[in-house]
């Protein structure tokens, strides 16, 4: 008896001590209070939690992932632009300036065994100089499409067929001359459709495409150029007075072997070198004598948003004529040669 009234007693002195009756109810904390003095950690937190208590960061939420595209895109704008101006320069000297503006656009739609690739390119430069008028230094606009399926889950060749089209924006002179137009929009233009394969490195930087038919029609739709045989469509026939018996043709139309190949490849750290050559020959008019439109390109990067380039330009068609002047003066057909043009130019490229 002695024993449980101790006992007793000892309990209401640890109730006293801690300032509560004997007798009062009494708070407990759950585990989680314990644990957490905010409380325990919810489940699931949304971006809906309006009391804006989140418990867990960025990087502990599991990702949902959204649909799955296919499509592929590249974005890139280039400006190059060059000056030179003098003050007292007692050798001599013209002041000048020159732009040039380019846009490279691409997508690719690339779902299992198909591939649909399509290209924009475009590019124009203009210089002036004192004492001079504005002129052209480059005009290029071409787009070209490709649709291949694989040959098979783990080849890297494609049936493919391409479709190209090429042609300018604005007029071209045979400068100082700015009478006569030599070339405009859609004169020329070149449209290429043909199938065949296509083979293309697992980085893209390699394609190789091999068409063994393949349409080449070119376009002069401008009636004067077009009486004069320009870019090799028919010319126009007259009598022996001069009098015009048949106007000029605006097209020509040829079946033939088409052979592209583009090259990327960095050569030096921050120096690539890109390459596109483009060989064509048409079986029915002296097959084997072959037209070649071949870019090449050095560029030297200097920072992400910098660069310098070198283009080399080569041109052959045997269907187009150049116009020489003769001894006395005289305009007169000059007959095919190999054209070339070259640009080095320093400036902005911004890829999106």
């Amino acid at each position: 008896m002695k024993r449980f009234l101790c006992l007793i007693f000892l309990l209401l002195i640890s109730q006293l001590s801690r300032g509560q009756a004997f007798g009062e109810i009494q708070m407990q904390k759950s585990v989680a209070e314990f644990f957490y003095s905010k409380g325990p950690i919810d489940l699931i937190k949304t971006s809906l939690d309006y009391k804006k208590t989140y418990l867990l960061n960025k990087s502990d939420l599991v990702r949902v992932n959204g649909p799955t595209s296919f499509w592929d895109h590249k974005n890139k704008f280039t400006f190059d632009l060059s000056e030179v101006s003098f003050v007292n320069w007692n050798t001599g000297g013209s002041n000048s300036i020159s732009g040039l503006v380019g846009m490279h656009f691409k997508r690719q739609f690339l779902k299992d065994d198909l591939k649909w690739g399509n290209e924009v390119i475009v590019r124009y430069g203009v210089n002036k100089q004192e004492d001079q008028k504005l002129r052209k230094t480059d005009d290029n606009f071409e787009f070209v499409s490709t649709l291949g399926y694989r040959f098979r889950e783990d080849s890297n060749w494609f049936y493919s067929s391409k479709l190209s089209f090429k042609s300018q924006f604005t007029h071209g002179y045979n400068y100082p001359n700015r009478d006569e137009t030599i070339s405009q929009f859609m004169a020329p233009g070149y449209l290429f459709v043909g199938s065949g394969a296509e083979f293309t490195s697992d980085d893209a930087k390699r394609i190789l495409y091999l068409s063994p038919i393949t349409m080449k029609s070119t376009f002069v739709l401008n009636q004067r150029l077009a009486d004069e045989g320009a870019f090799g469509v028919k010319e126009a026939v007259y009598d022996v007075n001069g009098n015009m018996i048949r106007e000029g043709e605006k097209s020509r139309v040829e079946l033939g072997l088409l052979i592209t190949n583009e090259l990327t490849k960095e050569i030096l750290e921050n120096v690539e070198i890109f390459s596109r050559l483009s060989l064509y020959s048409d079986y029915a008019h002296n097959f084997g004598n072959v037209d070649v439109d071949w870019e090449l390109n050095l560029n030297f990067k200097v920072n992400g948003y910098i660069k310098a380039s070198f283009g080399s330009h080569l041109k052959y068609d045997d269907d187009v004529k150049v116009k020489i002047e003769n001894s006395e003066g005289d305009i007169v057909e000059g007959g095919s040669k190999i054209q070339w043009k070259q640009q080095l130019g320093i400036g902005l490229v911004v890829e999106l």
